[in-house]
């Protein structure tokens, strides 16, 4: 296997794939987190108290852990392009019809069904890459998926404020036209992924055939040096798949806790009301997130997989740093400065966690495994925003809920800290420790 026709197959891989997957991600993402520029509008005619949205917001994690591993395990039975679109499609049909919502019970049940039509999406990405991609690249096409989450919002701020701004015309409310037009979208892309991918480089026709060999070979050789477990049980049951679980539901605990409520935080700080104003600011922290996502991610597929630990904690840590001093600040531009290095961090450290179980897990562990770390990792989302509404409540402090959900983040980066080489069970051959497109 000639190293150039390898480095060529994974260029094509990022440039066929890697843009449709996170044009997924985007999507999903919106329609995710699109409630947070709603809040207001739509709990003023849904009749949606303060705690009530808190737990709607939250239940949608609870539906998309319990139908992750399940979802994971489907697809690698049906394929990739057929689960996608499933999942696609069921997720727009239902994030439009929350357009219908009236009340609180309403509320409740579409979250719930949303996390359910989602579950499966993201874990089932990160198990597909694993399919295309040798570990030596996977940082830089995870961070490239991860651009997903600040395009949502640098995207999807404007798109959202703009469709809320809608209200009255047709005689349908703001928000109903934003859940309405988004939910369409993802329909749409979900028939076209049906067409658009590919199940494994064996099918790909727009690879050459060394390159598909080349790929193949690669694979089939890392696979077979993985040390962890190979089976659906030994995945779950593992150790290290659950102190992996662990570290990512502290990690999702700061995103979500900062993705639900910052068009409200940033509305607070400009001191404008969420429109298309505050949802163009919105877009700035996630700008920044989206350049140091692949900066710090290349540079992190340089490092062999121990040292990439530092990398991850320093990002995480740095990301807490930001949010706390978002919460401390009274001046716009330095909480809007706080809640950039926010992004930043939290976006930046996902796609380098991930290259530690993709590196561990093989065979169907990884499928279930995955799949396991991202649905208990995700509870994060339900309990971020309970708690900081209930610790802001308990003390009476506006900001005590952020710092709350920055020490999460700090716990996370502590954890990151302990996987020793000795722990760290993703050793790879010498051979792909290090991934350039210009090494030999």
């Amino acid at each position: 296997m000639e190293p150039d026709t390898l480095q060529s197959a994974v260029r094509r891989v990022m440039v066929r794939l890697i843009p449709f997957l996170f044009l997924m991600y985007v999507i999903a993402f919106l329609d995710r987190v699109n409630i947070g520029f709603a809040k207001e509008e739509f709990q003023a005619h849904a009749g949606i108290s303060d705690a009530a949205y808190a737990l709607g917001a939250g239940l949608f994690f609870i539906g998309y852990a319990l139908f992750e591993v399940p979802s994971n395990l489907i697809m690698t039975r049906v394929g990739a392009r057929w689960w996608m679109c499933r999942i696609m499609v069921t997720w727009g049909v239902i994030s439009a019809a929350m357009s219908l919502v009236n009340s609180e019970f309403l509320f409740y049940l579409m979250r719930f069904l949303l996390g359910v039509a989602e579950a499966g999406f993201f874990p089932g990405v990160i198990l597909y890459i694993t399919y295309w991609v040798p570990h030596a690249f996977r940082a830089r096409c995870n961070a490239l998926f991860y651009f997903g989450i600040p395009l949502a919002s640098m995207l999807g701020a404007p798109l959202s404020g703009a469709l809320l701004e809608l209200d009255g015309v047709a005689g349908i409310l703001g928000w109903q036209w934003m859940f309405a037009v988004e939910g369409l979208i993802a329909c749409v892309v979900g028939v076209w992924a049906l067409f658009y991918l590919d199940d494994s480089p064996e099918q790909a026709e727009w690879l050459t055939e060394d390159q598909r060999n080349a790929l193949r070979t690669a694979l089939d050789a890392e696979a077979e040096a993985k040390p962890g477990p190979h089976r659906l049980l030994s995945g779950l049951l593992d150790p290290r798949v659950l102190y992996f679980c662990l570290i990512y539901f502290l990690i999702q605990c700061s995103v979500y806790g900062m993705t639900f409520y910052l068009p409200t935080q940033v509305s607070e700080a400009v001191g404008s009301e969420v429109g298309l104003l505050v949802g163009l600011i919105t877009a700035i922290p996630w700008t920044v997130a989206l350049i140091a996502n692949i900066v710090v991610n290349t540079a992190a597929d340089r490092l062999v997989q121990p040292k990439k630990r530092f990398v991850a904690a320093a990002s995480v840590a740095l990301g807490s740093v930001g949010i706390a001093a978002s919460a401390t600040f009274s001046s716009p531009v330095l909480a809007i400065a706080g809640l950039s290095v926010a992004a930043a961090g939290y976006i930046a450290v996902q796609p380098v966690f991930w290259t530690f179980p993709a590196a561990y897990l093989t065979g169907t562990a990884a499928a279930a495994g995955i799949g396991l770390i991202n649905s208990l990792g995700n509870l994060g989302g339900f309990v971020a925003p309970v708690a900081k509404t209930w610790i802001e409540s308990t003390l009476g402090s506006d900001t005590a809920g952020l710092h709350l959900l920055a020490l999460c983040g700090f716990a996370a980066a502590a954890l990151f800290l302990t996987l020793s080489r000795a722990q760290d069970p993703s050793r790879t051959p010498k051979s792909q420790e290090r991934g350039s497109f210009h090494e030999n």
